[in-house]
């Protein structure tokens, strides 16, 4: 073979070489994409967490993984997202496990709600999750217990929530019974044991009906998702704090085999995500709720109320008959909330010997004006 013919070979050889060793190294570096959906509209505080979840996932794995952000029905309807993620139809999902109560009333323990289960406020919660073994209880709930091919993670804390918007004044226990009033899941079932007419309706529904005059008063949220909302418009009694969801803490769930084929790096960035996001997201919600506040007091002219305390009082008390009815006769409900009571135990009591109480500096600087 004349030398000339052996150059041009090896140079052949060569380009071709590195032409595929550069097409494989693209191909191994086109990011993966999840699609994670939420059950909330695009306008939401919970869909804006959701959007900086994504933003922290891309940036922590160098845009190797990236997660898309889907809004509530994108895919599947707002309240199938759990199902659509253990049936891989989508990769995750992101909502707040109260929503499965209908699947199993434990599921509510995983939201802290109601109540902030023995005291919990959101940080005491998240100790428990990771700490006092509650995540590990929770994957065994959706694995063992609900068959479901997912990997659960705490994400934002919502909270706390209003007692919510009436059309009237309440002063007190008796007051507040009779009323028709929009709740949804356990929460329904505690107020109408209080004496309230619940009405159960999705979000969308609740600014219609109150415009007909069909409820006499509604739960969302507070502060800037209810004013999202527009229930401003409708009604000017609000009324908060409520024990319903004082310091409830919403989820991301992931299907189990999606996860599994992530590489570690990109696990530990989502774990890590989660952990930023709950801080950063409720540091912004809480500001947003301010302006909302002092927008519906000096643009609107809503009356903001305290809640009368015997109606909080009341709320604990039926909360209580029913997790020990229900602990009586569900094992794994009784197993959960036995652990959260042991961590809480050590917890709540050490915190409020420890922590100043928020008033004692709140009303040095900025004292209640009297009306």
């Amino acid at each position: 073979m004349k030398m000339s013919s052996l150059i041009r070979k090896v140079a052949l050889v060569s380009v071709t070489s590195a032409t595929l060793a550069f097409a494989g190294t693209a191909l191994a570096q086109q990011p993966r994409v999840l699609k994670i959906q939420s059950a909330v509209p695009p306008s939401s505080t919970t869909h804006d967490a959701l959007k900086f979840f994504a933003e922290r996932v891309d940036k922590l794995t160098g845009g190797n993984l990236k997660i898309e952000a889907l809004p509530g029905g994108a895919v599947v309807p707002p309240f199938e997202i759990l199902d659509g993620a253990h049936k891989k139809v989508i990769d995750g999902a992101y909502g707040i496990s109260y929503w499965w109560y209908g699947k199993s009333v434990t599921a509510t323990l995983f939201a802290n709600t109601p109540a902030g289960i023995f005291g919990m406020d959101a940080v005491d919660f998240i100790g428990w999750v990771y700490e006092g073994g509650g995540l590990d209880l929770w994957n065994e709930f959706y694995q063992k217990e609900l068959k479901l091919n997912l990997v659960a993670f705490p994400s934002i804390p919502p909270s706390p929530q209003a007692l919510g918007w009436f059309k009237r004044p309440i002063k007190d226990l008796p007051d507040f019974r009779g009323m028709k009033c929009r709740q949804t899941g356990i929460v329904s079932q505690l107020y109408a044991k209080m004496g309230m007419a619940v009405v159960n309706m999705p979000g969308g529904e609740i600014l219609p009906a109150a415009e007909r005059g069909t409820i006499d008063c509604a739960e969302w949220v507070g502060g800037i998702e209810d004013l999202r909302l527009g229930l401003h418009t409708v009604w000017k009694y609000h009324y908060t704090p409520g024990m319903h969801e004082s310091a409830s803490v919403a989820e991301i769930a992931i299907n189990k085999d999606v996860w599994d084929s992530l590489p570690p790096q990109n696990q530990e960035a989502i774990k890590s995500a989660t952990t930023e996001t709950f801080l950063r997201w409720w540091a912004s919600f809480q500001r947003q709720n301010a302006d909302a506040i002092a927008e519906f007091t000096e643009k609107h002219g809503v009356k903001l109320l305290t809640t009368p305390p015997e109606v909080n009082q009341a709320f604990l008390k039926a909360w209580d008959e029913f997790a020990a009815a229900e602990a009586a006769k569900n094992p794994f409900f009784k197993k959960v909330y036995e652990s959260q009571k042991a961590y809480a135990s050590k917890v709540v009591p050490a915190k409020r010997f420890m922590f100043p109480p928020y008033a004692l500096q709140a009303d040095h600087y900025w004292p209640v004006k009297q009306p």
